[in-house]
């Protein structure tokens, strides 16, 4: 695997690996592209089969962070780290100062919370001890807290949007989800889904979760695998990456696929055009799920939720020229996102080659 090579075709400024021989913590952190400010991301834990595996996840999921800042009109360009171990057995005090120590020797060239997969905000907690870079640590140090309701949030304002394009009404009431995930975004998710009036069906990988959650949400449980053959209005995906591809695409019965997750489609442009040819809308992962990050930057300026608020709202008209342009020129939703995100950074790097101070 040449690792130049790959940052070469995904556009990477840097990459940068870290090793502490005290807790044998490894760790990696992808700096896609700083054209619109320092690079913003969150880091999750996971424990990967292999290094290749590991880069290529903290690449994949940096690159989609540049785009999302962009989308979501937030000046700040895109990173992301990966804690390579196993949370169940690694994740020690220690462990995490390390990583903390790592974001530190940064300098704030890469902000990072710790609100991602095996990692929350009493972790970013821990790393905030060593780096004065971690967002999204508990509301009680001064910070904003875990990002999962704000994300929820704003999938929830989207799906009103590809509800508002495909049906031609915003209103949810009596439509039936599909829901692949009940963690820190899928959860809060469940909420506003039952106070709209839609009809829930869910999954998760933790059946204690699943059966835990069903008395308070009054879901319908099923099991992981059957969750892609449910017959309803809208999937959403709100676990982990790489979950519509060959073998699951065929098998939905939707309309429209809207979640959470990061990287949804495991191969973009086969993926989505497999998707488009079955007439199923797809919510553009790093448009619909951008509150998250929405929250994270805001602290950067002191935190203020009713301006995040007001920020993630405008998922829905973001999502809603999306699907009009993509119709318009003939193109896929995720390919009318990444011009519009392109479109972005373009004009604000023109506007600062413009601009000379006096």
């Amino acid at each position: 695997m040449d690792i130049f090579e790959l940052m070469k075709k995904g556009g990477h400024e840097q990459v940068i690996f870290n090793y502490d021989k005290e807790t044998g913590m490894r760790a990696i952190i992808a700096i896609h592209d700083t054209t619109l400010g320092h690079a913003c991301g969150g880091t999750r834990m996971v424990n990967y089969a292999s290094m290749e595996d590991a880069l290529k996840d903290t690449m994949r999921l940096s690159k989609a962070m540049t785009y999302k800042c962009a989308a979501a009109d937030e000046d700040k360009g895109g990173g992301k780290g990966v804690i390579w171990g196993d949370p169940k057995k690694d994740k020690t005090e220690a462990f995490l100062r390390a990583y903390g120590r790592f974001i530190e020797i940064l300098k704030g060239r890469f902000v990072t919370g710790a609100a991602d997969l095996n990692l929350n905000e009493a972790d970013g907690s821990i790393m905030g001890k060593e780096s004065r870079h971690i967002l999204a640590r508990p509301k009680e140090e001064g910070s904003s807290g875990n990002t999962g309701a704000i994300t929820a949030y704003g999938v929830f304002v989207g799906l009103k949007a590809c509800a508002k394009f495909i049906w031609g009404s915003e209103d949810l009431r009596g439509k039936k989800i599909a829901v692949q995930g009940l963690g820190s975004v899928g959860e809060p998710l469940l909420g506003y889904l039952r106070e709209g009036g839609m009809e829930i069906i869910a999954t998760d990988m933790n059946e204690k979760t699943l059966q835990g959650l069903q008395t308070t949400y009054g879901y319908k449980p099923v099991k992981s695998e059957e969750i892609y053959e449910v017959d309803c209005d809208i999937f959403s995906p709100c676990a982990i990456g790489g979950v519509l591809n060959d073998r699951t695409i065929p098998k939905l019965k939707c309309r429209i696929v809207a979640g959470c997750a990061n990287n949804q489609l495991e191969d973009e442009k086969r993926h989505g055009q497999m998707l488009h040819e079955r007439g199923i809308l797809f919510a553009p992962d790093y448009v619909i799920n951008a509150g998250g990050v929405i929250q994270a930057i805001d602290e950067e300026q002191g935190y203020h939720l009713e301006r995040v608020k007001m920020k993630t709202e405008k998922i829905y008209d973001r999502l809603l020229h999306i699907f009009e342009t993509a119709k318009r020129e003939g193109i896929l939703p995720l390919e009318a996102a990444n011009r519009y995100a392109e479109s972005r950074i373009r004009e604000i790097h023109k506007m600062r080659r413009l601009y000379v101070p006096e």
